[in-house]
């Protein structure tokens, strides 16, 4: 078993204003209608990359990292946790989100741990039902509100922005070699 790695508290809304310096991607001016389908194209990825070997899939390659598994199993959760919000913010007025602590739930979770089928098939089918979640939103629901208790609000468009960065970021976690 791994060491745990320190926990991530940087504040990531700053990618509603700018290019990611890791990533490089951009949000910042993304049509929100747009993001269904890479959520969907985001989840092929995962699932493909997932066909590794397990024992490649369960090793650190760094140590401030996780494991290719362990941000698959995150990804898989940021769908189901995202669609859960979604669902909120189209049937309440601002609603405040339940906090989530990320690392405690790999931790507790054991994501380490987990089937790379069960958990490529699990993300697919959360990232779809996310997508599905995008695509019935229209109009004014766009501008609908939501809050984190850290103070962050989102319109379901910011938050649609800001939401698939997460996925895309972890897919340059495991491919990026750095």
């Amino acid at each position: 078993m791994y060491p745990d790695i320190a926990p991530d508290v940087k504040d990531w809304t700053w990618v509603l204003e700018r290019p990611c310096a890791e990533c490089a991607f951009d949000v910042t001016s993304l049509d929100p209608t747009l993001v269904a389908g890479l959520v969907r194209d985001n989840a092929a990825q995962w699932h493909e990359i997932l066909q590794a070997p397990s024992d490649d899939l369960r090793r650190r390659v760094r140590v401030d990292r996780w494991t290719t598994l362990e941000y698959a199993a995150h990804v898989r959760d940021v769908f189901r946790r995202y669609d859960e919000r979604l669902v909120l913010m189209l049937q309440i007025d601002d609603p405040l989100f339940e906090n989530w602590d990320q690392d405690a739930t790999a931790r507790d979770e054991r994501y380490n741990g987990q089937d790379p089928v069960a958990v490529g098939n699990e993300l697919v089918a959360a990232a779809a039902r996310l997508a599905d979640g995008f695509d019935r939103v229209s109009g004014d629901q766009w501008q609908r509100t939501g809050r984190r208790s850290d103070g962050a609000h989102f319109t379901v468009d910011t938050f649609a922005r800001y939401m698939i960065h997460d996925p895309i970021h972890h897919i340059w976690d495991v491919t990026s070699g750095d």
